[in-house]
């Protein structure tokens, strides 16, 4: 085996070892990690064609991965204007404005990002915006991706002036009293009716869009995502970044599985397993339970204080059940969204009767897990399920008093049961962290402060909401490494530093044990390691 690359005079910070390993430099041949030892004798084993970095103390961390994001779909999500920093209504309006004067005649506007708690205590709808927006068709997509607010001409395009059916159970186009639509649509049936009259962009821009994006993220310190859909033609716009030698991230892809899929369409799911290239791969299914509890499509045991959220995704959730047992049968993992006490409660519930049918070591998890009652903490770990959280929600959008939109909703004791990634962990399950991007920031980093400090980003100075659950420094580094390797039933080749490991691998100017939770995410990442490839460089190596 011919060394390609030789990483010297570094700090090795392994997270199931728990600290520093006691080596300095490590060897790279076809991707895995061939040598462990000190500069000198790691140092012989470079030839010519080796590339050797002098890290100068700097840390090496296994590749940090996303546990939950949208690589394609998000690339094509945040073109437009971006109103993640607005927080109120006179920004978003101010935003809008500026926007409008910038377009052609006729040009569709499009946003991204939208916080519902611009709108306080107020209905979340399209008539603040109506003077700004007149004539305008535009698109505004708020943060939880599951809802948009279309403007009037947007709706006009459309077609779309009454109340709808849809096969998913909690999609929606809001109306008023008086049957007229409000511009609120939920989720993605509901959008899809405005959407697919908007102009769309051509495949080449939305490659160049796919590959700016993972450059981007590769930059920031990862090495790998779990995507959690495989809609479109994403497949093919992976598969074909690939094949160039331009994807810089290891993807997971698990395509989504909705209501009405049938016996031949879940087969056809388990025939897709397996199948990729040499940096993606087909691995799982995503199944939606439910949808948000901003915009009241989650499934609650309780409705929340608005009469909402008392629906699952499936109209019949005993559908889901069934397409749960046959796919553990087949022996293909699951990953379910479930954000409400009971879609949570009732995934669960479907995991234990397929394991009693069929006793099949299958890794399922469930993604999100906003909100859950004590008597479910401890089935995860029983039940052997992975606890997929995204503790950067917790800090941007809602607040420790409570007064956001997602706590109002949900009313006490519910909103003071936020996020329980410290219970989760501490009752014994395997707890993944991710972004969900586009709904929150990518960087790895940010996410890993997110699950220490639980503050808003844009301002650490205000309160934590649900202190308790924080996480320690190493569980955090865990969370987007080794359990992020374990979730992927690849503990024995990623996640760690050690011989015959993947060279999937991060180089931080300082250690993300020691740093405080509220500096992390500015840590300098000096370099990004993809199977033995550096896919990010700064000047200074």
């Amino acid at each position: 085996m011919r060394t390609s690359l030789v990483l010297l005079s570094a700090r090795l910070l392994d997270p199931v070892a728990g600290g520093f390993l006691p080596e300095t430099a490590l060897a790279v041949s076809d991707g895995r990690i061939t040598a462990l030892g000190d500069d000198r004798s790691v140092r012989a084993l470079a030839g010519p064609s080796a590339t050797v970095l002098d890290l100068k103390g700097a840390v090496v961390t296994p590749g940090l991965v996303d546990g939950h994001i949208h690589p394609a779909s998000g690339a094509d999500m945040t073109h437009g204007l971006d109103l993640s920093g607005c927080t109120d209504v006179p920004q978003v309006r101010a935003a809008l404005a500026a926007a409008v004067r910038d377009l052609s005649p006729g040009a569709w506007l499009h946003g991204w990002g939208l916080d519902p708690n611009v709108f306080g205590e107020g209905p979340v709808g399209i008539t603040p915006f109506d003077a700004v927006l007149d004539g305008v068709p535009a698109l505004l997509r708020l943060f939880d991706a599951h809802s948009l607010l279309a403007s009037r001409r947007a709706l006009e395009l459309a077609g779309v002036d009454g109340p709808r059916s849809f096969d998913q159970a909690t999609a929606e186009v809001v109306c008023d009293a008086a049957g007229r639509p409000t511009g609120l649509l939920l989720e993605e049936a509901a959008g899809e009716l405005v959407e697919r009259v908007a102009p769309q962009p051509t495949r080449a821009e939305r490659l160049e869009r796919l590959a700016a994006t993972l450059d981007a993220m590769a930059a920031a310190g990862l090495t790998g995502g779990h995507v959690m859909d495989a809609g479109g033609d994403s497949v093919e716009l992976y598969r074909e970044l690939d094949e160039a030698g331009r994807l810089p991230l290891r993807l997971r892809v698990a395509p989504w599985c909705q209501p009405g899929t049938g016996a031949e369409g879940v087969r056809a799911l388990v025939e897709r397993q397996g199948t990729g290239g040499r940096l993606w791969r087909i691995a799982g299914v995503k199944i939606f339970m439910d949808g948000t509890i901003d915009n009241g499509t989650a499934w609650l045991e309780q409705p929340d204080c608005h009469g909402e959220s008392r629906d699952a995704f499936w109209p019949d959730p005993e559908e889901y059940s069934r397409v749960v047992g046959a796919l553990h049968r087949a022996g293909v993992p699951t990953a379910t969204h479930a954000i409400g006490d009971a879609a949570v409660r009732h995934a669960l519930d479907a995991v234990e009767r397929a394991q009693a049918d069929v006793a099949a070591a299958v890794r399922h998890r469930i993604e999100h897990i906003e909100t859950v009652p004590d008597d479910t903490l401890r089935r995860f770990a029983a039940l052997g399920v992975v606890a997929s959280m995204q503790p950067t929600h917790c800090c941007d959008f809602t607040r420790a008093d409570h007064t956001d939109n997602w706590s109002r909703r949900l009313g006490e004791p519910r909103a003071s049961r936020a996020w329980r990634c410290r219970d989760l962990l501490d009752s014994g399950a395997t707890v993944v962290l991710g972004s969900d991007w586009p709904i929150a920031p990518y960087p790895p980093l940010g996410v890993m402060a997110g699950a220490r400090h639980r503050r808003p980003t844009r301002d650490l100075t205000r309160a934590p909401h649900g202190p308790e659950q924080a996480l320690t420094a190493l569980e955090a580094l865990r969370g987007v490494t080794a359990s992020a390797a374990h979730a992927a039933g690849e503990e024995r080749e990623a996640g760690r530093i050690a011989l015959g490991h993947r060279a999937d691998l991060t180089v931080l100017a300082a250690d993300p044990l020691t740093v405080p939770a509220t500096e992390l995410a500015d840590v300098q990442v000096l370099a990004t390691v993809l199977a033995g490839d550096l896919t990010h460089r700064t000047a200074t190596l």
